[in-house]
Formats: C-alpha cells, sequence, structure tokens
C-alpha cells in the first residue's frame, strides 16, 4: 500500500484473482482493422451505464481514497451521471496480449462494484495523479507543476459551426506499463461521423509530460470541419478585461501560439467574447500551435485554491507532413470560471468524405515552459485603455493598446537602435505607434498604440516589432473592437 492506499495489481494477480478474461492478441494494426469494420456500419449510440453513480460527490467518494490500481499505476474512474454516463471497456496489454476487465470489484473505493468511465494515471508514491482520460474524447495532464487546467481531445467535429457539434467518444482502451513513467495507451474512438484507433505514447519527465499521439480515422459520413489535435481550455478574464471577482486574472490559456511552416511565430490573446465566434489562422505545413498559459506569476491571480498560475500549456507538433490548413479558434462567452469556453485545432483544406479515411501523427507536450519561445520576443503582457497622454484629456473615439515583448533577441537594443512598432492598421485609424525599452527591464520592450477603432472595418490587426526588415519579434493578433 502507499500512503493513498493503492495497491499495485500486474496482469498475472487480476488474473489470478478471476477479473481478467481470456488473452488475445492485440497489436495497433488489428485495432486499425476492427475501427475500419465499424466505419462500414450504421453507427449505435452506447447505452447509459446501469450502475452509473448518481452526483459528483458520489463519484468522488468512489475514485480517491483506498482502492486498487491495474497496469501499475492506473486507477478507474466509475460512470457517473454528471460527468461520464457510459462505461468503457477497459483491457491490459502485456508482450502483445490483451485481456479485458471483467470483474472490477475493489478497482473502487471501498471495495464497491462499479462501471468503469475513465482512468488516471498515480504517480509512483500514489499522492497523485498526472494523466486523466474521462469523457467522450477528452484527457488531460497535470504538466510539470502537478496541477490540471486545460484538456485535449481525441478529436473534434464541426466545433462551432453553426449546425453544432459532435461528440464522439473512446469507447474501449488497451493500457500497458512501460515503466514507473511511462505507458501506452490504446483507445478505440467511435461516433455517428467516424471511428478511430489511437495510440497514446505517454511519458512523463521534469519538465512535464509528453505523448505521442498516432490515429487511424475512417469516415462513415461527410465531414465537414475535422479538428486534429484540439483542446479545450477556459478564459474568463485577464489584465486588460474587466473583472469578474476579486482575483485579478482568471484563465487556464492566455493565448494561442502557432509556428507556421513559414517560420513566422504568431500569437493571438484571448478574449472572453460578447458572442460565440470562429477565427481561422492560415497555418500551412504547420510545425506547432497551441493553448499557452505565459503569465505564470501568483501575484496575478492570488488564488491559493486552483492556482491559475501553475496551470500546464499544451503544444501540438505535427509529425509528417500535413499539408495546407490553418488552426482554428472557438470562443465563447462565459460569465464565470467552471466551464470551458475555448476551443483550438488544426483543420486540413483536403475534406473528409464518407467511405475514405486519414492517418495522423503528432507530439502533445504539457508543461510549464512555453514551448512556444524561442530567440524572437514573446508579447508578455497586453494592456489597454483610453486614448491619449496620461492626465491629459483622452482622445475622443481613440484606444490605447500597450504591448510587451520580452526576448533575448532584444538584448543590447536601446532607443537609438531603429526598432518599430510595426502593424497593418491603415493610417485613417492609427493616431501613433512608439517603441521603446522599458526602464529597468532586462530585454523589455513596450509597443504603444492609439487607434481610433470606428474608422477601419478591420476585425482584428497584426503588431509585431522590427529593427529594418528584420522581425524581433512574434506577430500580435489583436481583436478590434468598436
Amino acid at each position: 500500500m502507499t500512503l493513498l492506499g493503492t495497491a499495485l495489481l500486474p496482469a498475472g494477480a487480476l488474473a489470478a484473482r478471476g477479473r481478467l478474461g481470456p488473452g488475445r492478441p492485440f497489436s495497433h494494426e488489428v485495432l486499425a482493422s476492427r475501427a475500419r469494420a465499424l466505419a462500414a456500419r450504421p453507427y449505435v449510440a452506447p447505452p447509459a451505464s446501469p450502475n452509473a453513480v448518481s452526483d459528483y460527490d458520489e463519484m468522488v467518494k468512489l475514485t480517491y481514497g483506498e482502492a486498487e490500481a491495474i497496469a501499475g499505476h492506473v486507477r478507474l474512474f466509475p460512470a457517473s451521471k454528471a460527468i461520464a454516463p457510459h462505461a468503457v471497456t477497459m483491457h491490459i496489454l502485456e508482450a502483445g496480449m490483451a485481456r479485458e476487465i471483467v470483474d472490477t470489484s475493489r478497482l473502487f473505493r471501498g471495495g464497491k462494484d462499479a462501471d468503469a468511465s475513465g482512468f488516471r494515471v498515480m504517480d509512483a508514491d500514489g499522492h497523485s495523479d498526472w494523466m486523466a482520460y474521462i469523457g467522450a474524447s477528452y484527457f488531460r495532464s497535470s504538466g510539470s507543476r502537478d496541477q490540471y487546467g486545460l484538456s485535449a481531445r481525441g478529436i473534434a467535429i464541426d466545433t462551432g459551426l453553426p449546425t453544432g457539434e459532435e461528440f464522439p467518444a473512446f469507447r474501449e482502451f488497451w493500457i500497458e506499463q512501460l515503466g514507473e513513467t511511462r505507458l501506452r495507451i490504446h483507445a478505440l474512438l467511435d461516433g455517428p461521423s467516424l471511428t478511430g484507433a489511437y495510440v497514446f505514447d505517454c511519458m512523463k519527465g521534469d519538465r512535464g509530460v509528453v505523448q505521442d499521439v498516432t490515429a487511424s480515422l475512417f469516415f462513415r459520413r461527410d465531414i465537414r470541419q475535422l479538428g486534429i489535435a484540439p483542446a479545450s481550455s477556459m478564459f474568463w478574464y485577464d489584465q486588460s478585461g474587466r473583472r469578474g471577482d476579486w482575483r485579478p486574472e482568471i484563465h487556464d490559456s492566455d493565448g494561442l501560439a502557432i509556428q507556421s511552416g513559414n517560420g513566422e511565430r504568431v500569437w493571438r490573446p484571448l478574449e472572453n467574447p460578447e458572442g460565440a465566434r470562429l477565427s481561422a489562422f492560415r497555418a500551412d505545413d504547420c510545425r506547432g500551435f497551441g493553448l499557452i498559459q505565459r503569465d505564470q506569476n501568483f501575484d496575478h491571480y492570488q488564488d491559493d485554491g486552483v492556482f491559475y498560475d501553475r496551470r500546464p500549456s499544451l503544444w501540438a507538433e505535427p509529425r509528417g507532413d500535413w499539408g495546407a490548413g490553418a488552426v482554428m479558434l472557438y470562443e465563447m462567452p462565459t460569465d464565470g470560471e467552471t466551464l470551458d469556453n475555448i476551443a483550438m485545432f488544426w483543420c486540413g483544406d483536403e475534406p473528409a468524405k464518407a467511405g475514405g479515411s486519414r492517418d495522423v501523427a503528432y507530439r502533445l507536450t504539457w508543461t510549464s515552459n512555453d514551448p512556444s519561445a524561442d530567440a524572437a520576443a514573446r508579447c508578455v503582457d497586453l494592456f489597454e485603455g483610453p486614448a491619449g497622454i496620461p492626465g491629459a484629456a483622452a482622445i475622443e473615439g481613440g484606444r490605447k493598446f500597450v504591448f510587451d515583448f520580452v526576448g533575448p533577441g532584444l538584448a543590447g537594443l536601446d532607443r537609438s537602435s531603429g526598432v518599430e512598432a510595426a502593424t497593418n492598421l491603415p493610417a485613417e485609424a492609427l493616431i501613433s505607434a512608439h517603441a521603446y525599452p522599458v526602464v529597468g527591464q532586462e530585454n523589455r520592450w513596450r509597443a504603444m498604440l492609439d487607434v481610433r477603432p470606428g474608422a477601419t472595418a478591420q476585425k482584428e490587426f497584426r503588431l509585431y516589432l522590427k529593427r529594418g526588415d528584420a522581425a524581433l519579434s512574434e506577430t500580435v493578433i489583436k481583436v478590434l473592437k468598436s
């Protein structure tokens, strides 16, 4: 037993107690063949578990406390009417042989029997978990600072479209323990529009958690918008917005970062919009994209309960040639912190047609070290206010935007170095633009723009620091409100 009372049960011990079914040969190819055959048949929605617990509190009682683990350090979640009402089939995979868990007794707190709806991966000492899969195709990791935040998904279908979103779900899992901090997860995805065979090769290290993902997708019907490597997060407000609570900022992520195939780095600060909106950012031959929590200063949140300063970032790196496409960002309005209102994914130009298939591969990195950082300066702060000189009358119809950049590429530069704030705002909308080093701060520059939003039809504008023809920073894309 560990301090949390988690006994480790290898497959042999479970089998000896009659909890596992017979062994069957298993591989990704076997699973992909099954997914392909399933896609050729009409979709059948899974029934709700008859043993699903009634509420969240009852789920927590069964999940946390003394119980046995499987496949090394894996603990099961029970089916719950409030969170995950459908049972999933769990298998243990060893040496190419898969055995289904047919008896879950003693795998939940208090020895109670329940249907599994997902699982979490515990640290070796049993103090906490560092990865969890539960509900539809959702999964997440606590990253490098032991704090959950945003979530990933296996796939996103028609997210943000007026026709409504579809939520395929992982129906079966195969868990293969490869070491104290490494395991391989196979999963079968099923939904009205597609099926999928997934492999997640997961490793926990000092800098966070890395998952190498491979998926074979098979389409039952045409899909208007197929979202690859999707993630969901929450953004209520930051230092530039109106507070909705006594805490200065509340968000799981503060921006979308993109590294395009042409080398340009883009930063799009997240917004809590007045109405739902879907934005597309061209990213042909994309090198990486993700939802980032750049602000990790406790003083900026003052939350000693759920610790927004410790929330991990999630970075997706395509493997192989993904071709032409765009990173999509869906933002919904929210007046609280309990529901995700942000979604992100990559959508290729190639249509997903009924009867077709697609193989994709990518790496997910959950970490508090900003994976979008390089020699180019990053935007680390954004402020807004009335246009004009402080202490003087505000410019009527004007708005001030202040961007702070930090990066090693700014070292040694001063006001005489010819650094400029470059923007695509038209002359009639741009009142003034200045860039200068922030006094007393190392390698930190400030770009300050006074803008007349009503003088342009643009919904957003681009801003970056440059010196001559050379870009010194990433490009910030800022929403422009009238």
